[in-house]
C-alpha cells in the first residue's frame, strides 16, 4: 500500500541534452541574488523552505521551526515555484504542518507529470500505519498534546494482529523492528527524551485524512484474508 509521496531520484541516463538555461543579458537582475547568474526571485529563506518541502515528505513548525515559518510569511510565493513543478502547497495550520502533493486536473481528463514516487509499504507498516493514526486521534480526543508510543507497544500491537498463518515469531519481531525504523524515517515517529519511546508526529491526521485510513483498513482485512486462505 502507498502513501507518502516523494522526490524521484535522476535517471541514470540524466534529463534530457538540454542546454542549461542562461538569463539575457537585459533581464531585470534579481534582488536576492546568491550565486553568478542567480535569476531566481526568492528569498534565501523561501529557498530553504522549497528545498526542504521537496526532500521530505511534510515538515512541522517542530521538526523544521526556521522553514515553518517562511512557509506561513511567504506561502503564495513558495506555492508558485511548486506548481511550476505540477506540486500544490498544503498547509494544516491546526497541526502546523506542510506538505506538498501533485496536482491534479479538475476533470481527470489530463495527467501531469511528476517528482513525486510513491513509498510502497508492506503488511506491517501498513498496519502500523494504521494503529498510530488511530492512537493519535483517539488520545488527541481525551486531551493529550502530545501523544506518545513506545517500541514494545507498537511491537505488541503487531504480534496480536498477525494473521494465524505467521507461526515464525523471530523473523516476524524482525519485520516488525524494521516497519518501526521504516515509519521512523518518514517523521512520523520522532525522538522524545525517553529511550524507547516516540513521538506520534502531528502530521500523521493530515498525511492521513480519514478516507486513506479506510482505504488502508480495507486493504489490510484483504490481506489478511488472503494470506489466511494460502495457509
Amino acid at each position: 500500500m502507498s502513501i507518502i509521496g516523494q522526490v524521484g531520484e535522476v535517471p541514470e541516463d540524466g534529463w534530457d541534452d538540454a542546454e542549461p538555461f542562461e538569463p539575457e543579458d537585459d533581464a531585470e537582475s534579481s534582488t536576492v541574488a546568491e550565486f553568478d547568474g542567480d535569476a531566481g526571485g526568492l528569498s534565501p529563506e523561501e529557498r530553504r523552505a522549497l528545498v526542504v518541502l521537496l526532500k521530505n515528505p511534510f515538515i512541522t513548525s517542530e521538526s523544521h521551526p526556521r522553514e515553518w515559518k517562511a512557509v506561513i510569511a511567504s506561502g503564495a510565493a513558495i506555492g508558485q515555484r511548486l506548481n511550476d513543478l505540477y506540486l500544490s502547497l498544503e498547509v494544516n495550520h491546526d497541526r502546523e504542518v506542510a506538505y506538498k502533493r501533485p496536482v491534479t486536473s479538475e476533470t481527470g481528463s489530463r495527467v501531469f507529470p511528476t517528482l513525486l514516487y510513491n513509498a510502497t509499504w508492506q503488511r506491517e507498516e501498513t498496519a502500523l500505519l494504521v494503529y498510530l493514526r488511530v492512537r493519535e486521534r483517539n488520545e488527541r480526543a481525551r486531551g493529550e498534546v502530545r501523544v506518545r508510543v513506545s517500541r514494545s507497544e507498537m511491537l505488541e500491537h503487531l504480534r496480536e494482529n498477525r494473521p494465524e498463518s505467521a507461526t515464525n515469531q523471530a523473523s516476524d519481531d524482525k519485520r516488525a523492528g524494521r516497519a518501526i525504523d521504516t515509519i521512523k524515517s518518514t517523521g512520523l515517529l520522532t525522538k522524545t527524551d525517553e529511550d524507547g519511546v516516540y513521538g506520534i508526529s502531528p502530521a500523521i491526521e493530515p498525511m492521513m485524512p480519514i478516507p486513506t485510513l479506510n482505504n488502508l483498513l480495507a486493504w489490510l482485512t484483504e490481506r489478511m484474508s488472503a494470506e489466511e486462505e494460502m495457509s
